[in-house]
């Protein structure tokens, strides 16, 4: 029997699958299976009539509840390649070939994984080719700060918009019921003591926010592989570059790794050293970005040991940026 590891992943099978693209996207398929990775929406692979492989997702049925930011991410997510492809050669995107409001079917891209690596002399490879995609990435730029969609948090300003952002993941915690280690008010408190530095983006770049090396594509060949696809950016928003060193160092803090190869190509040498502003806004980012990890907890159906074993990992990390974010003008270099 097929199963469904989040609540919001529909239970399919694979007729459904080939009924779903003949009748959506008039395509045929010959053969589909599932593909594993994600916890949102039901992802497939599929080999269609005319030799193409294709990659199918379906978002969560209408009925099942979502966090705020979750509206419409499965049409943003043919938004993001679209974006991507109209605007730069330098960033690997799969072409789109179907979506509408709750499936998307794109080309099947080379590669596979960051996390599937056999060896870390390939990964440092491929994160430096990271960085150089993520530059290009940044240089898009966007019609205002925030998500795209109806319901979906923006700003005239950045600090408006990652305000409004923030607000919204603290108020699905407290739908679900999900305790904070940090009081909701004083997370939003500590955004509006550092508005300042928030201030200092004034260009929405296109950020795609979720680069954890599941949705970065390679090809392994040790110093020689190669990036393939940053794919996966159903959650993009338009805002401050920056946050992508958030998701490519998850677990650490980027400014506290000098040398690390995303920074590397991105900047074009090493060690990088970031502003004291630059590391308030990293705190700020991080933070919210732990506040999203447990507050999308119950949506996903995680409870237990492994609900446990996150909020232990995520908790001390949010109370450090917490803590060393301080008061406006608190040192952090």
């Amino acid at each position: 029997m097929p199963h469904a590891p989040s609540p919001t992943q529909r239970l399919l099978t694979a007729g459904d699958v080939t009924t779903l693209l003949r009748q959506r996207a008039g395509l045929n398929v010959v053969h589909c299976g599932t593909l594993s990775g994600g916890t949102f929406a039901a992802v497939w692979r599929a080999t269609l009539d005319d030799g193409r492989d294709v990659v199918v997702k379906v978002g969560p049925p209408p009925e099942v509840p979502l966090l705020r930011y979750e509206r419409g991410v499965i049409a943003a997510e043919a938004q993001y390649y679209r974006t991507v492809a109209a605007n730069t050669a330098h960033v690997p995107v799969p072409p789109v070939l179907h979506a509408d409001d709750d499936v998307v079917v794109v080309g099947l891209l080379p590669g596979r994984p960051l996390t599937e690596l056999p060896d870390e002399t390939a990964g440092e490879a491929v994160r430096e080719q990271l960085g150089v995609a993520l530059r290009h990435l940044h240089g898009v730029t966007g019609p205002h700060f925030g998500y795209e969609g109806d319901g979906r948090a923006s700003g005239a300003t950045w600090a408006a918009a990652f305000t409004a952002m923030t607000a919204d993941l603290l108020a699905d915690a407290a739908d679900w019921e999900v305790a904070l280690p940090v009081p909701a008010d004083e997370v939003l408190a500590t955004i509006e003591r550092h508005a300042g530095v928030l201030a200092e983006v004034e260009r929405p770049a296109l950020v795609h926010f979720d680069l954890w090396d599941g949705n970065v594509l390679c090809e392994a060949g040790g110093p020689a592989s190669r990036l393939t696809g940053l794919v996966d950016g159903e959650r993009y928003f338009w805002g401050d570059p920056l946050y992508d060193f958030v998701s490519t160092a998850i677990g650490r803090r980027m400014e506290e790794l000098p040398e690390h190869p995303v920074l590397r190509g991105y900047y074009g040498a090493t060690p990088h050293t970031f502003t004291p502003s630059q590391r308030l806004r990293l705190m700020l980012y991080r933070m919210q970005f732990s506040v999203l990890l447990l507050a999308e907890m119950p949506s996903r159906g995680i409870t237990g040991e492994e609900a446990r074993g996150r909020r232990e990992w995520v908790t001390p990390q949010l109370l450090a940026d917490h803590r060393d974010l301080g008061p406006v003008g608190h040192s952090v270099v």
